[in-house]
């Protein structure tokens, strides 16, 4: 860990020497928590790896603007979170412009269109929701992890984990009803 610290203060901003290791102590203590966050998302050892060594320079970067620096872990796992899912966004967009390749059946562009929006939309009311309620809906409802599963990632009771799926249900519901057909 020492060693991937150093490598990192010759290529950014330098951090002074009690700043730095604090970082590298706060750091040591949350690198296997940064990995499984990301490995959570993805579902795929090297890009959570990838995901986790970005997160942490990421970190590096910005730990001297960090306010409180005991909540650096919970920093951390949100930094990590947000980073793994615009990868998942970014491989799954890819793998579906590459499987519409293969299957030679190019969709129209009203179809194109429709599918956007409606993820545009799915996406921009996921967003809106409160940070803890969009990262359970997304490691429940997306990625497909049980409450347990996303209870152990989040390290939260399983019956928060549960309310906070109800509740960030409820709110997507109400944001998207006006995308129900109309009778």
């Amino acid at each position: 860990m020492n060693d991937w610290a150093g490598g990192l203060s010759g290529t950014f901003v330098s951090l002074d020497d009690d700043l730095e290791r604090e970082f590298e102590d706060r750091l040591r203590e949350s690198t296997t928590l940064a990995f499984r966050v990301a490995y959570g998302v993805l579902r795929h050892r090297q890009d959570a790896e990838d995901v986790a060594q970005e997160a942490f320079a990421k970190a590096y970067r910005s730990f001297s603007q960090l306010r409180d620096r005991d909540r650096f872990r919970a920093w951390l796992t949100r930094m990590t979170w947000r980073l793994a899912i615009d990868r998942w966004r970014s491989d799954r967009r890819r793998t579906a412009r590459e499987q519409a390749v293969e299957s030679g059946v190019e969709p129209t562009s009203e179809e194109i269109a429709v599918s956007r929006e409606r993820a545009q939309r799915l996406w921009e009311a996921i967003d809106t929701l409160p940070e803890k309620l969009r990262i359970v809906v997304v490691l429940g409802a997306i990625e497909g992890h049980d409450i347990r599963a996303i209870s152990r990632l989040l390290n939260l009771p399983e019956g928060t984990v549960k309310s906070r799926l109800y509740l960030a249900r409820k709110g997507l519901a109400e944001s998207l009803k006006c995308l129900a057909p109309s009778e």
